[in-house]
């Protein structure tokens, strides 16, 4: 019964994930649903999870962005993402705690897994969001955030850093609560505003 290949979800998984993410039993049963039937094996794979993400950036190129946050959330590092990876991944960027989103953007901004974040890191991930920032967009962005460098320059800055140095998990968590204005940087778009910003470009 506890297996991939079988169309219910197992009990205890179903348990564990009522228990940690706001879905109710019938969301999650539908869900398992679709899953299956998007993927078969019970795992979605790096390009599978690139074309999902790809279909709500229809104007931009989310490939570099979805990569990472593929990377944050394939918690075994197998390459694939299972249901319970997936549904944790959905419950985190669409409305977790800020507690758990703040940790999960430590592990997306993380990107050698190495427990700290470098001023490198930090470009890296900024410059992937900016891939999905329509070039209109970013041209009403402020001045000193416009281009990737200027706001991980921004970020770093906040945290009051030397070139070399690193950011700890703790050190990331506590800067961003203390500071809304950091949160926005680091994170894209809100996607409700994405889908307010088509609905305006088709009228």
């Amino acid at each position: 019964m506890g297996n991939t290949k079988s169309s219910a979800l197992s009990k205890e998984l179903l348990e564990e994930l009522k228990s940690n993410t706001k879905y109710s039993e019938a969301e999650l049963c539908t869900w398992y649903q679709s899953f299956l039937k998007e993927c078969p094996s019970g795992k979605i794979t790096k390009e599978q999870f690139e074309g999902i993400y790809a279909s709500f950036f229809p104007g931009a190129d989310p490939t570099a962005y979805a990569r990472h946050v593929f990377r944050s959330f394939d918690t075994n590092a197998d390459g694939t993402l299972d249901f319970k990876e997936y549904i944790v991944a959905l419950h985190l960027t669409s409305g977790g705690k800020t507690l758990q989103k703040l940790e999960w953007a430590f592990a997306l901004y993380d990107v050698d897994g190495n427990g700290t974040i470098s001023k490198n890191e930090i470009q890296e991930i900024v410059r992937s969001i900016f891939n999905m920032i329509p070039a209109d967009d970013q041209t009403k962005l402020p001045e000193d955030e416009n281009t990737p460098e200027k706001r991980a320059e921004k970020i770093w800055a906040f945290f009051g850093k030397k070139e070399n140095d690193k950011i700890t998990e703790g050190e990331f968590i506590q800067g961003v609560m203390d500071n809304k204005d950091i949160l926005r940087l680091i994170q894209y778009d809100e996607p409700q505003r994405i889908k307010d910003k088509l609905k305006e470009k088709k009228q």
